[in-house]
């Protein structure tokens, strides 16, 4: 396989696209051939013109572009309508959000398209160069920070002036997995007091190293998986996290949330108790928003405000800076390709062998091949 189609499009209202120029040239150097939807790369400033300039071919008739294409890069599930023209024997890639799509993950089975959810690309040495969750989280994290600086009605770092000093604003970060120490980093560098916390007492020293407090509550025994993400409390854990957590929210100006169980509903971990013990005007930047909120009272999209504190629900938080967030896309996407491509034939192999394709491969030969996707379906 070396024919690669870029569509553009994939709705709800995304602003960050799968491929950029200058992974175009690196695709065509391996050998292959690029096509890509005329205006794909319109919401990041790239015109036509550049595309081609990069070797990519333009194609105005997008049925055309999918039936044609061997392998088809995406940002987000592809549309219903897009998978009908899809050829058997063809590889699409994308964050297919698979445990809650499993409609679309049948039609891809049904279709015969083998399809690569990145979001399942294993968090291991070999793989970090592909894993477009911890590129997108990283500028989530950044997003998150400067999203509350804005709507806060304070500054965050200490100033000393004539009129009397200024105390440093104290953000608390809940999570610190990739997106938590980029809000922690980001903060520190906007000079705030910043305190988090983790149920992985691993992350302690990442945290300190980044000039943050970690803050320590004893839940009994929890962990992380073999992936690095962090496992689901039991209800009784949840609930001293939570008491252990308001006396931190009391005091802090900003609190930025980032905890999600991969596959599952977020926790919820902020109440509307912990809520009212906060000083009005705080601000609260809630990442989970999209997978059920960490936050009471949080909205997808929207900014409400309970007791006086602001609450933002950011959807896509990434896409809010569309051109890095579409440059790390596009090398998280050429790397998946250039990974497991013959240099001799001049092809893309898909070696389902391999622990990474294994891994992240869904849908293959008429089926689902994700055993951990089908246990969750048989559910």
């Amino acid at each position: 396989m070396r024919k690669i189609g870029v569509p553009g499009g994939s709705g709800m209202n995304e602003t960050r696209i799968p491929l950029i120029p200058e992974q175009v040239v690196r695709l065509i150097q391996l050998g292959s051939e690029v096509a890509v939807e005329s205006g794909l790369g319109k919401t990041v400033r790239l015109d036509d013109a550049e595309y081609e300039k990069a070797g990519a071919r333009i194609q105005k008739d997008r049925k055309k572009l999918i039936e044609g294409s061997e392998i088809l890069l995406g940002i987000r599930k592809p549309d219903p309508k897009d998978i009908r023209h899809m050829a058997a024997g063809s590889v699409y890639a994308g964050m297919l959000d698979p445990f809650n799509e499993k409609g679309l993950i049948t039609n891809l089975a049904k279709q015969g398209v083998s399809a690569i959810s990145m979001e399942l690309i294993p968090r291991s040495t070999r793989a970090q160069k592909m894993d477009i969750l911890s590129s997108q989280a990283s500028l989530a994290g950044y997003v998150a920070v400067m999203l509350a600086a804005g709507r806060l009605d304070q500054i965050f770092p200490m100033m000393m002036t004539p009129a009397g000093t200024l105390k440093p604003s104290r953000v608390f970060v809940v999570g610190a997995g990739v997106a938590g120490l980029q809000a922690i980093a980001t903060a520190k560098r906007l000079g705030a007091r910043v305190e988090a916390f983790d149920t992985r007492p691993a992350v302690k020293e990442e945290v300190q190293s980044l000039g943050a407090k970690f803050i320590e509550i004893d839940l009994g025994e929890t962990g992380q998986t073999k992936d690095g993400y962090a496992k689901g409390l039991t209800e009784a854990q949840l609930k001293n996290q939570q008491e252990g957590m308001a006396r931190i929210c009391a005091h802090s100006d900003v609190i930025i949330t980032t905890a999600q169980v991969f596959g599952k509903t977020a926790p919820r971990i902020i109440t509307r108790e912990m809520i009212r013990g906060m000083t009005p005007g705080s601000v609260i930047v809630d990442m989970a928003v999209e997978t059920g909120g960490n936050v009471e009272g949080s909205k997808p999209d929207a900014e409400v405000e309970i007791d006086g504190v602001r609450i933002i629900g950011p959807v896509n938080p990434a896409g809010r800076v569309a051109r890095h967030a579409s440059q790390m896309i596009s090398s998280n996407l050429f790397n998946l390709i250039s990974e497991f491509w013959d240099k001799e034939e001049k092809r893309f192999i898909l070696n389902v062998e391999d622990e990474i394709m294994r891994s992240a491969l869904v849908t293959h030969d008429g089926r689902i091949v994700n055993d951990m996707l089908s246990q969750h379906y048989a559910k």
